[in-house]
């Protein structure tokens, strides 16, 4: 352990994660926290890290307060529609009310906007989404951030949070490690800001061989948003909400530029609208939920899965008719060259021009993330202006431990966030940090030396176990004494692909056929204290891992706790089909006790804050 030297380093605030709520909590930490020691801690490169650093071409949350638009009551109205009822609504509009803001901070920055040309406003795509020219969105985002930290590190994993030995349940700061270096960081804060990714990569994706990587989601987000909050015991909610999205095939670039913007739409191999085709069917399992409008996108998901099983594949985007015109056709490719390219390359090496041949549709394998439509996440405390007792303890967007706070992907139940709501979270965690601090509610936090020893032992410990069993191989790469990070990925999908409803079922899982995940993944967990890192970059791939394993737990206990199919096109429980509000009408949290790794779950009343206010008015 001698030769990885530890750097130490104390703070009042800790953001982890550079991305879009990363950038957005140091920012405003600093606004709040003039004096404070301020540091964010990048796992790639703050300039081009997250979910948006490739592009963006669109943000799709957007008020529009200013010209009388939308409010953030119709935001949440139309999150609690698409998520089936299931949202958090004190936190969906927390941020609806805020997130205009932070838009227009992202224009005098020198965001590119399109504008209308004859209202002067910001151009749509739809009721929610403005266009932008996003190529450069995220280093221009990041600039913010690296103006307003102390100190940004990049290239550290964070691997565990620290908790305080003078005061049980309070956060204490977190460990990682350099990627480049090999050296061991101990952050010790006052306050910590999980801002890290969703899960990307723990279900098997349908890009395979030589396309093993591409997904819809970064990547490079291997769940240490739930994993490192699940590790020391806080609360998480709807972790079973996890997303499929209808996305053009092989390159999984995002269809909604296309149908809001061009106007596009889909048809089957026989050039039908195979939609209303499911229509009566859809109705018998979830009920007056498929006559609301607009239609929830994991019920439009379904219609296309039904279609595809019933052989009516494969699913076309009609573009022949929008491409016929030069203006949609420029705005259809810069589309993708601005934030997806390899969807394009795709196109190109199977000769389709999308102006003369229909492009197919498919659907991705799952990922569970808290900022696009679905919202799983930690549970975190409201504002308090807003929330009911259950869902408020003092400070916005604090989880269950003391001084641990949370945005973006991290939090549960805030759906429809997006890259400028993630932003916006990230900015009403830091604020509620700082206040936190201010309050000396983060007074004499004690980190002995022994617990960041411990994590040490613990981080590099992959590296020691390949250094020994290396030798042991004799040839291919199967050793008797360890698992490579890629082994243990491929058995985690697979997995979670074939019990807890991947695309190998078709999204169909049952309560026994979760059961059996669980004992399968408790397998994996096990042999994972067994995995072994050739490198910093394997040992990196271990940690992931780890993370990812982690996360998967928490998702399978919550798809068995939930005894019906809430969302249908996202999963389907094939011994409860059919959406029951009677029983199920609330939010499900789980705790994991660090000590024993057993997890619980309870249901949590959901409230429908929203209309509720508006019916007392009323009365």
């Amino acid at each position: 352990m001698a030769k990885h030297k530890t750097h130490y380093e104390d703070c009042d605030v800790l953001v982890v994660g550079g991305g879009m709520a990363g950038t957005g909590a140091t920012f405003e930490a600093r606004h709040w926290g003039r004096d404070m020691k301020i540091i964010c801690v990048e796992k790639a490169n703050i300039d081009r890290s997250g979910a948006v650093a490739q592009g963006l071409y669109a943000i799709n949350c957007y008020m529009g307060m200013q010209w009388g638009e939308n409010q953030p009551e119709d935001h949440v109205r139309y999150a609690r529609n698409d998520l089936m009822g299931m949202v958090r609504e004190d936190l969906g509009y927390d941020m609806a009310r805020h997130v205009d803001s932070t838009v227009h901070m992202f224009d005098e920055w020198g965001l590119p906007m399109m504008k209308n040309e004859k209202t002067g406003r910001y151009l749509r795509e739809g009721k929610w989404q403005i266009m932008i020219h996003g190529e450069s969105y995220k280093p221009i985002v990041a600039e913010a951030a690296k103006k307003s930290a102390d100190k940004i590190y990049n290239r550290i994993m964070i691997t565990h949070l620290l908790m305080d030995e003078s005061q049980e349940n309070r956060v204490g700061g977190a460990v990682g490690f350099n990627m480049r270096t090999g050296d061991f960081h101990v952050f010790r804060s006052k306050t910590v800001i999980v801002a890290a990714g969703g899960a990307s990569h723990i279900f098997k994706p349908r890009a395979v061989g030589e396309g093993m990587g591409r997904t819809w989601y970064a990547p490079w987000s291997n769940g240490s948003a739930y994993a490192l909050p699940i590790a020391v015991g806080a609360k998480m909610t709807q972790m079973e909400n996890r997303i499929v999205l209808c996305r053009f095939k092989d390159g999984y670039g995002p269809v909604g530029a296309y149908f809001l913007h061009l106007k596009t739409y889909t048809q089957n191999a026989n050039g039908e609208n195979y939609e209303k085709k499911w229509y009566d069917q859809t109705k018998e399992l979830v009920g007056e939920y498929i006559d609301h409008h607009p239609t929830p996108t994991c019920l439009r998901n379904h219609a296309f899965i039904q279609e595809t099983i019933a052989g009516g594949g494969p699913i076309h985007m009609v573009t022949t008719e929008a491409f016929q015109d030069p203006h949609l056709e420029t705005v259809g490719w810069e589309n993708f060259l601005g934030m997806t390219v390899g969807q394009a390359v795709v196109w190109a090496s199977q000769n389709i021009d999308p102006k003369y041949t229909n492009p197919e549709l498919t659907t991705s394998e799952p990922y569970v993330m808290g900022s696009h439509a679905t919202c799983s996440g930690a549970w975190v405390s409201g504002p308090e202006d807003l929330s009911p007792p259950e869902y408020f303890w003092g400070y916005n967007r604090m989880l269950t431990i003391d001084g641990l706070f949370g945005a973006g992907d991290t939090v549960g139940g805030s759906a429809h966030k997006f890259s400028s709501g993630s932003f916006t979270e990230g900015r009403l965690a830091a604020k509620a940090a700082v206040k936190y601090i201010e309050d000396q509610k983060a007074e004499g936090i004690k980190v002995s030396d022994k617990q960041c020893e411990d994590f040490k032992v613990a981080i590099f410990k992959p590296l020691e176990i390949y250094q020994v069993a290396q030798n042991e191989i004799t040839g291919g790469t199967v050793s008797p004494s360890y698992i490579s990070p890629i082994q243990g990925l491929q058995r985690l999908q697979r997995i979670m692909d074939e019990y807890v409803g991947g695309i190998a079922t078709n999204y169909m899982t049952n309560g026994n056929m979760l059961k059996r995940g669980l004992e399968l993944l408790a397998w994996l967990e096990e042999d994972l204290e067994k995995v072994g890192a050739e490198d910093l970059h394997q040992l990196m791939r271990a940690w992931e891992l780890k993370h990812r394993a982690l996360t998967s737990q928490c998702v399978t206990e919550h798809t068995m706790f939930r005894e019906e199919t809430r969302w249908p096109g996202y999963y389907y429980r094939g011994d409860h089909m059919k959406l029951d509000d009677d029983n199920w009408h609330c939010l499900t949290v789980s705790r994991r006790d660090p000590k024993t790794g057993k997890f619980s779950l309870e249901k949590v009343p959901v409230y429908h804050i929203v209309d509720e206010n508006e019916k007392r008015k009323a009365s």
